[in-house]
């Protein structure tokens, strides 16, 4: 018995891929030309699938900030911030952060996984309750086993069952604590977010919301869903991400609660990671200054996400529920992802396959993201690019009505 063997069958199913020249999963990028394009086996292809959603990648002011600061401390920090103290910039992206969603407090992680790892295995205890949307994200779910908190799901985007769940445990001791997402990954969709802040003010407990994929999205000024929905005081702790909208990588998390700076030293994933260097953060201060500074991206990149959304609809396609930058489409099964994957790629479009576990009810899925840095022309050869696909693969005829998945059931 080997190692790896445990791995077997999956390593089989893998090395298919490979050989077939199909694997979504093991994609070289030879040169990133812009937010939108890169060389992809030697020929430039079209990103529909970077998660790149205000297209600050290549902003010029942002990319000046981030030579400015290598330059002048160094292109690491060469351990955490409880062993190698906190550069100037941390604690300057933290007051940044802060001062955006007005909050009190704010904690910097090296990636968004980590934010909330961090964060959910210090709240909840081995005597505590996370009561989770089972849509959650796995960093959501590895954070609850992390902390060996009592785990509760509730269906996905129901606030009665949510109120069930917590009815049931009204008099069971321990913490309660409430978390979902503002925009899930990988159908779009975003939840009932002040039907859940109704339930969490009747029932009690602490409200946590994943805006990785809501900030910069949605809301006013950019901040999420909770700035959307109009509930940001029933919020408690938002945590984010700085690898879609801001175009970099880390995690955050604020809050109003007095006592958070304890977290710091409670918090694994913060005390045992290497702390964020100068240049990413200093990118990442001047992108949420972009954020504010033009919300026009934020409204093209919403304009944007709506027409390919309508446009795969219109074609046919089972979409997700709602319009969001995270535009899926239903494959009737993996390997049929895998070939209408490998076709557009072909053709000069870059996608992503997902498939379960990750993704809800056992879909496989063809997961596009748009970005506001995306043409109109650019959107429409991905439509048509899809459409040829399509109906190459007999998934959609040559005229078909608007169809949208009826995601509405739980699982």
């Amino acid at each position: 018995m080997g190692l790896f063997d445990k791995y077997a069958a999956l390593a089989a199913q893998y090395a298919q891929l490979e050989e077939a020249g199909t694997n979504p999963f093991n994609v070289g990028f030879e040169t990133v030309l812009s937010p939108t394009e890169a060389i992809i086996n030697g020929r430039t292809t079209l990103l529909l699938g970077t998660n790149n959603y205000l297209g600050l990648t290549y902003d010029p002011a942002v990319i000046a900030k981030a030579v400015e600061a290598t330059a002048l401390s160094g292109t690491g920090t060469t351990g955490s911030r409880i062993a190698n103290g906190s550069y100037q910039g941390h604690r300057g992206l933290e007051r940044a952060l802060a001062d955006f969603y007005g909050r009190k407090h704010g904690m910097v992680f090296s990636t968004g996984y980590q934010a909330n790892l961090g964060i959910l295995s210090a709240l909840a205890g081995k005597d505590d309750h996370l009561i989770l949307d089972a849509d959650s994200h796995a960093s959501i779910y590895d954070g609850a086993r992390l902390g060996h908190a009592q785990v509760t799901r509730f269906r996905h985007n129901s606030p009665d069952d949510l109120a069930n769940r917590l009815r049931r445990l009204k008099d069971v001791p321990g913490e309660k604590i409430i978390v979902v997402e503002g925009i899930y990954s990988m159908l779009g969709d975003t939840a009932p977010l002040r039907e859940f802040a109704a339930v969490k003010r009747e029932y009690g407990g602490y409200l946590v919301v994943d805006e990785a994929h809501s900030l910069g999205v949605l809301g006013e000024t950019g901040r999420g869903l909770a700035e959307a929905a109009g509930v940001e005081a029933d919020v408690d702790f938002v945590v984010g991400t700085f690898s879609k909208s801001l175009g970099g990588v880390g995690g955050f998390c604020v809050a109003d609660l007095d006592g958070f700076d304890i977290l710091r030293v409670v918090s694994r994933p913060y005390m045992f990671t290497a702390s964020l260097p100068p240049g990413v953060i200093a990118a990442t201060i001047e992108a949420l200054h972009q954020l504010q500074l033009r919300p026009g991206l934020r409204h093209q990149l919403n304009a944007n996400a709506r027409h390919l959304y309508d446009g795969l609809a219109g074609l046919g396609f089972t979409v997700g529920p709602e319009p969001s930058p995270v535009v899926s489409t239903v494959m009737p099964d993996p390997e049929t992802a895998f070939a209408f994957w490998a076709r557009l790629l072909e053709a000069g479009l870059y996608t992503n396959v997902s498939l379960p576990p990750a993704t809800p009810k056992g879909l496989a899925l063809l997961r596009s993201s748009v970005s506001a840095a995306h043409s109109t022309a650019q959107l429409d050869r991905a439509i048509g690019l899809f459409a040829i696909a399509g109906r190459e693969l007999g998934l959609i005829p040559a005229a078909a009505p608007v169809r949208r998945a009826d995601f509405a059931s739980a699982k």
